[in-house]
């Protein structure tokens, strides 16, 4: 019986460090490499692909929580309701804070293609509301039988552009872990943001919420200097990632998600250098 029992711990100990060390692989703007970004097509086949569901959340001029990484209609992906083009000098006349949403969702996002992403689907889509998005995916998620979906929502506000692109912090937090928390799916969010302000919010009064640092630049001392408190997730350009920074983040208990590798070299060097996940364009190549 002896070396069964011994047996059953080494196999419970290495099942639960396999558990621990689950790599996380992380859809940006759904899958913005092969669909039309941060749409509900996008976040069903990131279903698809077992990828955690990366978005961008911004507002509506009538307060509703929309999915879009940009606050006004970009260029890039916007044909207008008549099948027209926006000229980039004119894009940021466009919005979206100051457009209800019933006009906003009258402008199509997926039929022209971005032109950074070649092998993009083109297709009928809409920027959707955040309440529909959810409750699309999770139907999905029953319907194939899939594991219910995990969510990184970015709150995308900083201080030059309050009350101008955005909300401030405080409203644009309280107004979408309010929706979060109506939709049940908390459990299964982690928020976030470059702005520290809106960080220290969800750290202050929504204790049990996963906390992810976004970061352009500088050293993991000096941007953890600017928060309170220690992240769960530190989550830096991947151009900046060495061993040495992974190696800091795990000395701090810190996981470390690089953004936005989309080649197999850049993620296999990622890999390599012992990262907990990565956020990519192409989570097929994850």
């Amino acid at each position: 019986m002896k070396p069964l029992f011994f047996f059953l711990i080494l196999f419970a100990v290495g099942m639960g460090a396999t558990a621990q060390t689950k790599f996380d692989k992380q859809g940006h703007r759904g899958i913005r490499g092969l669909m039309p970004e941060n749409t509900i097509q996008s976040m069903k086949m990131t279903q698809d692909l077992g990828a955690v569901l990366e978005m961008d959340i911004s507002f509506s001029a009538d307060k509703q929580l929309i999915v879009s990484h940009d606050q006004w209609l970009t260029a890039d992906i916007v044909l207008t309701p008549e099948g027209k083009t926006i000229l980039k000098k004119d894009q940021k006349g466009y919005n979206l804070y100051k457009m209800p949403y019933e006009e906003i969702r009258k402008y199509d996002i997926g039929m022209k293609g971005h032109p950074g992403f070649p092998q993009q689907k083109k297709m009928p889509a809409y920027i959707p509301l955040l309440a529909e998005l959810i409750d699309s995916v999770e139907l999905y998620a029953k319907k194939m039988k899939y594991k219910l979906p995990r969510y990184n929502m970015e709150i995308k506000t900083k201080e030059s552009s309050d009350n101008v692109f955005h909300p401030e912090p405080e409203e644009f937090s309280k107004r979408l872990m309010e929706l979060i928390n109506k939709k049940k799916i908390q459990s299964r969010v982690m928020i976030q943001s470059f702005d520290v302000r809106a960080l220290e919010i969800i750290h202050r009064d929504y204790k049990k919420t996963k906390i992810s640092y976004l970061v352009h630049a500088g050293s993991l001392n000096e941007n953890l200097k600017k928060l309170s408190f220690k992240p769960d997730v530190y989550s830096p350009n991947y151009k900046g990632v060495t061993k040495e920074l992974v190696k800091q983040c795990h000395a701090q208990g810190i996981k470390i998600i690089p953004w936005t590798a989309n080649t197999k070299e850049q993620i296999e060097a990622l890999k390599n250098m012992g990262v907990d996940g990565i956020i990519s364009d192409y989570p097929n190549l994850l």
